[in-house]
């Protein structure tokens, strides 16, 4: 899907090849990378080496949503001021080293949206499509910023207890969460050319539930907005390899689980994905630039 994504300050042209954004998780418990760059100097170096490794955004989150824990709950475990305080410096010393970078701020709370957008942040992404904060939706249309809407079933911390779904209710769920948070979104005035749909892949989908939603993710273009995919190290790939490598001889390794990514992050591009979130950059970029050039083929 060829369309014009409105950000803040600044337009990106999606369609003509995917684009990669590179997750930069400033947590202690995040469940793919917690701790590792919690620290603001550390987790700024890291931000840009993914940069310099090609990719064309940064999602920087300072909460984890990880299953089990308490993100969306009025007793989350981390508050607007200590979310603002590991985020704002971290994107301040990006912008003050590029400019030029085009940074999305992971998060479910209006007042951090409204500092980060106010301190150069052009994208705000709300892995509860607005349906957390009620002040959400309104903040970014005041603010003008780009806006992912995701999917999520439920609370993180229901997600081990919920029933399974079929495939085809899974999808139906999917469409019309979808189109609620799009409704949401526009009824308060973001504009539709600011919005990107991610179907919230791991957020209350169980395991296998991901490749049913993944393997029929383009009819959700259906919504008429391009669609972001992060399946990059989620625990349904693990599941798998943990059924097919371990079952062969032993645990499934890093690079195996990183391969794993790559695998289901060229599937979400042939299936309709035209932004995918992921962890390890540089392969990223390779292996997209083939699933590109497969699609245009097509």
């Amino acid at each position: 899907m060829k369309a014009d994504w409105q950000l803040r300050s600044r337009q990106f042209v999606i369609g003509e090849r995917t684009l990669i954004m590179g997750v930069v998780n400033i947590t202690q418990d995040s469940f793919s990378d917690g701790g590792l760059f919690l620290d603001p100097e550390r987790a700024a170096e890291h931000a840009l080496q993914l940069l310099d490794e090609g990719a064309d955004l940064l999602d920087l989150g300072a909460e984890s949503t990880r299953p089990g824990s308490l993100a969306g709950d009025a007793m989350a475990a981390v508050t607007s001021e200590e979310e603002q305080a590991r985020l704002l410096p971290v994107l301040e010393a990006l912008l003050k080293a590029r400019p030029g970078a085009v940074l999305s701020v992971d998060t479910y709370k209006s007042t951090t949206a409204r500092a980060a957008v106010a301190a150069g942040a052009e994208i705000v992404n709300d892995v509860s499509g607005f349906c957390w904060d009620p002040q959400m939706a309104a903040v970014c249309a005041r603010l003008r910023c780009g806006v992912v809407l995701m999917h999520t079933r439920g609370r993180p911390e229901e997600w081990r207890t919920q029933p399974a779904l079929p495939s085809d209710t899974m999808l139906a769920m999917v469409h019309d969460g979808l189109a609620a948070s799009m409704s949401l979104a526009l009824d308060v005035g973001v504009a539709p050319e600011a919005i990107v749909l991610d179907p919230g892949y791991g957020f209350g989908k169980k395991f296998d539930e991901n490749y049913n939603l993944l393997v029929r993710q383009g009819e959700l273009r259906s919504l008429g907005r391009p669609l972001l995919a992060g399946v990059s190290r989620k625990s349904f790939l693990t599941r798998t390899l943990s059924r097919t490598i371990t079952s062969a001889g032993g645990p499934a390794s890093e690079d195996a689980r990183e391969t794993a990514s790559i695998a289901a992050m060229v599937a979400a591009i042939l299936h309709g994905a035209s932004v995918v979130r992921v962890h390890g950059v540089r392969a990223a970029v390779e292996a997209a630039a083939i699933a590109d050039a497969i699609l245009m083929a097509g």
